[in-house]
C-alpha cells in the first residue's frame, strides 16, 4: 500500500474473535475498526472507506451474505469471509454474492494475514485486465495478443479454454465459483453445466501444469470453484 496505513473493517459478533483478529492485524501495522452487527459494519465501511473488509456470516441482525451484497452495490473493496459455516453451499453463496475469499473457523492467524496481504496486493495492482501479460510458473498469458506460452513454446488453447484461463488470470488468488466461471465463459443465457467446466479445467491443466494430477497453479476449491495461484507480483510488461 505504498507506505500508507492499511485500514480494515472487521464485522463479527464474537467479541473474542474481534479481539484476537484486531490484535494480530494491529501488530502487523494495520488500523482496525470493528463492528458486532451487519448494520454497524456497513456504516463503518461507508465512513472509513477501508482497504479490506472481514465479515462473519452469522450476525445478529442480518446474514453476512446480505452485508456483502449491500457492500458490493457501491464498493469493490476486497472482502474476506471468516465464518464457522463450513458447508459448500454457504461458501458458494458468499462468493457468488461478491466475497473474494473464505476462511472457516477455527483458522490460523498467519494464514489470515497472508490472505489479507495477497488481496491487498491484487487491489493495489488494479484489474489484471488492464495489464498485457500475466505470468505463473513457466506460463505467460499475453492478453493483448491472446497468446499463451509455456517457456518459449506456444500453447494452443481452444476459445473456451482461453476464456477460462483469462477469467482466472484477471482475478489472481481469488476463488471463482463454478457459477461465476460458467456465466463468464458461456454467458448468462446458458444453463450451468459444471461437468463441462471440469472437462475444460482438466484440459487446461494437461496443457499448462507440470503435473496435471497435482496442479500447482489452477487449483480446485472442492465443491466451490477454482482459483489461479502463484501469479507473479512484478510488472507484467
Amino acid at each position: 500500500m505504498s507506505g500508507q496505513t492499511v485500514t480494515v473493517v472487521l464485522i463479527d459478533d464474537e467479541k473474542n474473535i474481534r479481539r484476537v483478529v484486531r490484535a494480530a492485524l494491529e501488530a502487523d501495522g494495520m488500523l482496525v475498526f470493528d463492528a458486532s452487527t451487519g448494520l454497524q459494519g456497513l456504516a463503518q465501511a461507508a465512513t472509513r472507506r477501508p482497504d479490506l473488509v472481514i465479515v462473519d456470516l452469522s450476525l445478529p441482525d442480518m446474514d453476512g451474505t446480505e452485508v456483502i451484497e449491500e457492500l458490493r452495490a457501491w464498493s469493490t473493496v476486497p472482502v474476506i469471509v471468516l465464518s464457522g459455516r463450513c458447508r459448500e453451499e454457504d461458501k458458494v453463496r458468499a462468493l457468488d454474492a461478491g466475497a473474494d475469499d473464505y476462511l472457516t473457523k477455527p483458522f490460523g492467524l498467519p494464514e489470515l494475514l497472508a490472505r489479507i496481504r495477497a488481496h491487498l496486493r491484487r487491489q493495489a495492482r488494479g484489474s489484471r485486465a488492464a495489464l498485457s501479460r500475466v505470468r505463473f510458473g513457466t506460463v505467460t498469458l499475453d492478453l493483448g495478443e491472446r497468446r499463451v506460452l509455456r517457456g518459449s513454446e506456444t500453447v494452443h488453447l481452444s476459445p473456451i479454454e482461453y476464456r477460462l484461463l483469462s477469467a482466472l488470470a484477471q482475478h489472481p488468488g481469488r476463488v471463482l465459483t463454478h457459477h461465476q466461471l460458467y456465466q463468464e465463459v458461456w454467458g448468462p443465457t446458458r444453463s450451468d453445466n459444471y461437468h463441462y467446466l471440469r472437462i475444460y479445467m482438466s484440459h487446461l491443466r494437461q496443457k499448462l501444469e507440470s503435473d496435471p494430477a497435482q496442479p500447482e497453479h489452477i487449483v480446485t476449491e472442492s465443491g466451490v470453484g477454482y482459483r489461479l495461484i502463484g501469479v507473479e507480483d512484478g510488472p507484467a510488461g
